[in-house]
């Protein structure tokens, strides 16, 4: 959220963000609304300034036994409450579409953000690791989870319908292995790991960005005002909500959590095997740090190398790009995501994304700090995926898979599954 203040100042700047995020909100009729909410506001404080002291005129006037005079001020009194209540009921109006377009307004972003209208207009930055060349016919994730019984898409349809699977046997232990290698990766950098609520209320989603602009992605309980979370940065960032927090050294929390989205809109090749599921787990980074720039900047580039790391023990070729306006939501003010190449897809497909907020969700969330001075501020906000589970699995099986059938397992993977080296071909399937 920014301040209104702030919006009067940069109307321009603040409307051509929202054109670039393709978020409907006109920012002139907000400043006029609120330009009424204001006017109605000073009318009402008026009334009511007034109405008091004609009240504590009557009490005088009963006093010295002028009931006469007294009466005739009730009269006043009475016209001015009905005047009042007009003019209340004609700011309670105002001010509820004030808020509405207050939630719609969009963080600006960084000078340095791409301008575009969707990721194809994203800057590529660096590519990092050699693409693999297959000498033989390689196979894609779901055929080599499927040959090595890792994967069942069907069965998994069957007990939760589309977009729905099963990890099993070694498939699950990579699965829960990619995970713990990415929390023990940010314990080494000095995050704390949390287990936080999955099911969080509408406020908690709309005081960190996720609401109202991504409702349609979230799936909600029926009768219970409260949501099932598509990451651990809404739980992670309202930890802190409504607290004043020391940031003299960054706050840095993580958790690793199963995740839900509805994943409505999207289609085509992304709708085949586990690239674009409805349930997914995640290990997830949130900084909340001083509201400092050069601070949050730093801090973004920290955690997106936090993920590089991790691709790179994953043994996985990569490249990072700068996101445009158009592939950005609403509350991001700088933006980076981390692609890795997917053989079967013959492009780098995302897999991770750093964002830098800076104090637009912690105004929302009401997570402030002192400044050297003893001032209040309200902290900036970073978050990035350090690992989403089973995307990252596409690459991993397909990039390791060798001419005889066996997927590679990465040195680091290996004490996670129990030192084993490769994963082979079930025998059956080598005898075909």
């Amino acid at each position: 959220m920014l301040e209104m203040k702030w919006i009067r100042e940069h109307a321009e700047e603040v409307q051509a963000a929202a054109d670039g995020k393709r978020i409907n909100i006109s920012i002139r009729e907000l400043l006029v609304r609120d330009e009424e909410r204001r006017a109605l506001l000073l009318e009402t404080e008026e009334g009511r300034r007034v109405r008091n002291s004609l009240s504590a005129d009557i009490g005088k006037l009963m006093q010295a036994g002028e009931r006469e005079q007294a009466e005739g001020l009730r009269e006043q009194v009475k016209q001015l409450n009905d005047q009042l209540a007009n003019v209340e009921a004609k700011l309670a109006v105002v001010q509820e579409e004030v808020t509405r377009l207050q939630w719609l307004v969009p963080n600006v972003v960084s000078p340095d953000t791409p301008m575009g209208v969707s990721d194809e207009d994203n800057v590529e930055l660096r590519r990092v690791g050699e693409l693999p060349v297959f000498d033989y016919d390689a196979k894609d994730h779901v055929e080599l989870g499927e040959r090595h019984d890792l994967i069942d898409l069907p069965r998994g349809v069957k007990i939760g319908g589309t977009r729905s699977y099963v990890l099993k046997g070694a498939g699950l232990l990579l699965h829960r292995a990619v995970q713990q290698l990415a929390l023990d990766l940010l314990l080494k950098h000095g995050f704390t790991p949390m287990e936080v609520p999955l099911m969080v209320r509408e406020n908690t989603l709309l005081n960190t960005g996720f609401f109202p602009t991504g409702r349609d992605q979230v799936y909600e309980l029926q009768g219970e005002n409260k949501w099932l979370v598509g990451t651990s940065e809404v739980p992670l960032v309202s930890y802190y909500a409504d607290e004043i927090v020391d940031v003299q050294e960054p706050i840095k929390l993580a958790a690793a959590s199963t995740c839900f989205r509805s994943e409505v809109g999207s289609g085509g090749r992304d709708v085949r095997g586990l690239y674009r599921v409805h349930q997914f787990a995640k290990v997830e980074q949130v900084i909340i740090c001083a509201p400092d720039a050069k601070e949050s900047e730093r801090m973004l580039q920290e955690i997106t190398g936090h993920a590089e790391e991790l691709l790179q023990l994953l043994e996985l070729p990569y490249r990072v790009v700068a996101v445009c306006t158009g592939d950005m939501s609403q509350k991001t003010y700088k933006q980076y995501d981390i692609e890795t190449w997917m053989p079967s897809r013959n492009a780098y497909g995302e897999t991770h994304s750093s964002s830098n907020l800076h104090d637009f969700q912690a105004r929302r969330s009401n997570i402030r700090c002192r400044d050297a001075q003893g001032k209040l501020a309200y902290c900036h906000t970073l978050n990035n995926t350090a690992v989403a589970s089973p995307r990252i699995l596409i690459p991993l099986l397909e990039n390791h898979q060798q001419a005889d059938g066996s997927i590679r397992i990465p040195a680091a993977l290996q004490p996670y599954m129990g030192g084993a080296e490769f994963l082979s071909l079930p025998q059956q399937d080598e005898e075909k």
